[in-house]
């Protein structure tokens, strides 16, 4: 198909999918969902040659996808909440992997070999998915950072497992030595591989440091986002991983020393369009790619497999967040609850579906069992999820939070205006007697708000604990003032293995204050 044909489908392709926007707000359902349904509805209006195509979402919409979900995650809070993102996105999706596979096995009658590749394909979440019914229905941060780790890393994991099980199909052999080798080996380089390219084009002396151009700083951002997965691929490593810790990069060193405020704001709304763009055609394209005769066909198959899915995810979570109360703060079971359930399947899914090799006797039988696997998850899980949120009562907002993260706002915003003053005051775009009026209006709303806050920090430090028996909530009265509190220990925390590193401090001292900071946060609230 040529460009003058391409055009066209494009321009419908981005109509259908504003209107889906537009509806779903109205009928409160999940944007991605009402997108696969609505590609399911124009399926027979569209020429044949279009559907999803595994080497794009591979090459193309993952990274950006992967990219712009790193860049927005607060690094002090993936930090405080690693000890489950690395159980669940880890073992738990080896864990899922293995159940899914053995269930398919035997009840399917597959080989060993399809059978694993069912379950590497399907033991991840999708990213896009998840986040996506987070935005329209606030949670606890702590479970949403949680939720947000888990799918950014299992999807590197998920690309492992499956290139390790391409590779034992194409070798013939397999060691359980060799395995665990190989993916130690792959995500350790992958680390590295995202860390040296995220920093060398962020850090002090990196690119961006040098650029005063919010536009050349996006076409850099890009570049590191497409570079970083290729080079990693090309390594033999994962280029979802490398991807990862370069966005964490970029959004921790680059974003908070290098760029002004209004460059920031410009580079992080072109990758919220961007992703916002690429997630409309993925899931329209999910939707247009499904062939409802063939899901009927397989209809069985695909609920077995449904149903394996739910075992595997039932066991590598609850079973691994019943250990996390030994090393970390216990995880409530209504979050557990919600992790289970949150368990959709996306387009990473199907890609890989897509990408096994022609030579596999069964490749059909399982692009249709994964097909519809994600199919069905993405409705029935993507429709009942915000209904089992609101059930377990995580998503309503208490009148003082509301009062309190108003006057947070407003002090943010105030405060950051008065540092983007301070900055066009000293480049000699503002005169000094506009600045300091400027300045004035800004520091009343500054002023304003302290006194407010501290107003009710001090009031909530002498009221009674008798209104904190759901201390699991994530919305009890000291439930702010922890996280900054927390936040503050984390910091210290941070200070002092800097210390070590530099060898200003012995690690023997350290090792004790350390300890003590470790149980202050164990007694913090859940946020």
């Amino acid at each position: 198909m040529n460009v003058a044909q391409l055009i066209p489908i494009l321009i419908i392709l981005l109509l259908v999918a504003a209107v889906v926007a537009l509806l779903s707000r109205y009928l409160r359902i999940p944007y991605v969902t009402g997108l696969v349904l609505a590609g399911l509805a124009i399926t027979e209006l569209l020429p044949k040659q279009i559907g999803l195509d595994d080497s794009l979402i591979l090459n193309l919409f993952l990274p950006i996808l992967l990219f712009e979900a790193a860049i927005n995650t607060d690094i002090r809070r993936l930090r405080s909440t690693i000890e489950p993102i690395a159980l669940l996105a880890g073992p738990g999706v080896v864990i899922a992997a293995g159940i899914i596979a053995a269930l398919l096995k035997f009840g399917l009658g597959l080989t060993w070999l399809s059978a694993f590749l069912i379950g590497a394909i399907l033991a991840n979440t999708d990213t896009v998915s998840v986040i996506a019914v987070f935005n329209d229905i606030p949670v606890p941060s702590r479970l949403s950072t949680i939720v947000e780790g888990e799918s950014l890393f299992n999807d590197g994991l998920t690309l492992v497992l499956f290139s390790l099980i391409l590779n034992v199909n194409a070798t013939g052999s397999f060691s359980v030595l060799d395995g665990l080798q190989q993916i130690f080996v792959v995500i350790a380089g992958s680390l590295l591989v995202g860390l040296a390219l995220g920093y060398l084009s962020t850090g002090s002396t990196g690119l961006l440091a040098r650029l005063d151009d919010s536009l050349t700083s996006i076409l850099l951002t890009v570049a590191v986002a497409l570079g970083t997965f290729q080079i990693g691929q090309l390594l033999g490593l994962s280029g979802g991983v490398a991807v990862v810790i370069a966005g964490l990069v970029v959004g921790t060193i680059g974003l908070s020393n290098n760029l002004s405020a209004s460059n920031k704001l410009t580079l992080l709304s072109f990758w919220e369009i961007a992703s916002f763009i690429v997630n409309s055609f993925i899931f329209l394209l999910i939707g247009i790619e499904i062939d409802l005769i063939t899901l009927w066909q397989t209809l069985p198959a695909v609920l077995l497999t449904i149903f394996a899915c739910q075992i595997g995810r039932i066991v590598s979570v609850y079973s691994l967040l019943a250990l996390i109360r030994w090393f970390d703060r216990p995880i409530p079971l209504r979050w557990q609850h919600v992790l289970f359930f949150g368990n959709i399947k996306g387009s990473l899914s199907m890609a890989l579906a897509l990408s096994i090799p022609p030579s596999l006797e069964a490749r059909g039988q399982l692009i249709s069992i994964v097909f519809g696997t994600v199919l069905l998850s993405l409705i029935g899980q993507g429709l009942s999820l915000p209904w089992l949120v609101k059930r377990l009562q995580l998503s309503s907002l208490s009148l003082p939070r509301q009062q309190t993260e108003q006057l947070q706002a407003q002090l943010m915003s105030a405060k950051a205006a008065q540092d983007e003053l301070e900055s066009l005051l000293k480049s000699g775009v503002l005169p000094k007697t506009l600045y300091e009026e400027m300045r004035s209006a800004y520091q009343i709303q500054v002023a304003g708000a302290e006194k407010a806050l501290r107003e009710i920090y001090n009031r909530r430090q002498n009221e009674s604990d008798a209104n904190n028996d759901n201390a699991f909530s994530g919305f009890s009265q000291r439930a702010q003032l922890d996280a900054i509190r927390r936040r503050l220990l984390l910091a210290e925390k941070g200070a002092l293995n800097e210390a070590v590193r530099k060898q200003i401090l012995s690690e023997e001292i350290v090792k004790d204050r350390m300890q003590k900071i470790d149980e202050q946060l164990l007694r913090l609230e859940d946020d």
